[in-house]
């Protein structure tokens, strides 16, 4: 059963590339039917007949957009970890601290497990999670797959669900919130920085569909071997 022919649009306006080797299929991630699909105008999304839940999207400029957001996330992540997250002001005590200095502190003051944590989450997760996407849609952009990239593919992946900028970031604004009745808090570049990072690999990660990183590594795979 196709997908829905509302949403198509013509093949001059596919900037989908994908191989005509074999038949592409696809499953409601909702209701678990199954389709057989084909490329969509650029912009649009194909939705599911039966339950009407969106089962993927050709989003414009998706190479672009995911390259852009993952080099400035890239940039931010340095600036993350090189500037000062916030600086406080008590009772004329001034002190600052970064990202990579909360962690040392934890670590110093035996908040081990935490400092384990933050390390592996928010710096080292994030750093490969947008290595990966640079390093596949990069080559991708003029049409070559780079070497391992099926690898590369399933690691990013598997390595998505666990980046929790977001949740440290959510907990700093809450220890924030209690450090503000105790000390004048000043907002430094590293706050910024985690905030402009989340954001970035939001719209790095999300500004591609999964299925079509797949599609053009399979038809970039196949002209390699032509």
């Amino acid at each position: 059963m196709p997908a829905s022919k509302s949403d198509y649009g013509s093949a001059s306006s596919h900037t989908w590339p994908r191989s005509s080797k074999r038949e592409h299929r696809i499953s409601c991630h909702y209701c678990d039917t199954a389709y057989l699909i084909d490329l969509i105008e650029e912009g649009k999304a194909a939705h599911c007949q039966l339950c009407g839940q969106v089962i993927y999207r050709n989003r414009a400029s998706s190479l672009s957009r995911a390259v852009a957001f993952g080099l400035t996330a890239f940039c931010l992540w340095l600036m993350m970890n090189l500037f000062p997250f916030i600086s406080m002001d008590a009772l004329g005590n001034k002190s600052s601290v970064s990202v990579p200095g909360a962690v040392l502190g934890l670590w110093m003051t035996g908040g081990v497990p935490i400092a384990i944590a933050i390390v592996f989450f928010v710096l080292v997760l994030p750093l490969l999670l947008i290595s990966v996407l640079l390093y596949l849609c990069l080559p991708l952009l003029f049409g070559k797959a780079p070497p391992f990239a099926i690898a590369a593919m399933r690691g990013f992946q598997a390595v998505q669900p666990w980046v929790m900028v977001e949740v440290f970031f959510l907990g700093a604004m809450i220890s924030l919130l209690k450090l503000v009745k105790l000390a004048e808090i000043d907002l430094g570049v590293g706050f910024w920085a985690v905030m402009g990072l989340m954001l970035c690999m939001a719209g790095a990660v999300g500004g591609i569909d999964k299925l079509e990183l797949w599609d053009r590594i399979e038809l970039a795979l196949e002209r390699r071997k032509e």
